[in-house]
Order: structure tokens, then C-alpha cells, then sequence
């Protein structure tokens, strides 16, 4: 995985962590599952970007 990918799937997850933090604050359930959604999706891609990199070896 490059560090391209690996900054890329960072900023997801902490995208969806704010998002998720905003909605908890707000009381805005949406928004919340919104941010886990998102931090789930990066955690599919950092899992697949694994699984390739173990692939290669």
C-alpha cells in the first residue's frame, strides 16, 4: 500500500469520526451513523489494500 493510499484512507476515517463526534454532539442520529458508515467503509478499504499487499509478498 502506498503512503498515497495509506493518507487517503486516514482522512476517511477521521472524516467519519467527526462526523461521527458532530452528530453525537447534535444529537443528529443520521449523522451519526453517517460517520460510522464512513469509517467502516475505510476500514473495508485498509483491510483490502492489506490483503493485496500480502498478495504481492
Amino acid at each position: 500500500m502506498g503512503a498515497e493510499d495509506k493518507a487517503k484512507i486516514a482522512a476517511e476515517k477521521v472524516a467519519g469520526k467527526a462526523k461521527e463526534g458532530a452528530g453525537k454532539v447534535t444529537g443528529d442520529d443520521d449523522l451519526v451513523a453517517e460517520g460510522k458508515a464512513e469509517q467502516a467503509k475505510a476500514e473495508l478499504k485498509d483491510a483490502a489494500e492489506h490483503a493485496k499487499d500480502a498478495l504481492k509478498k
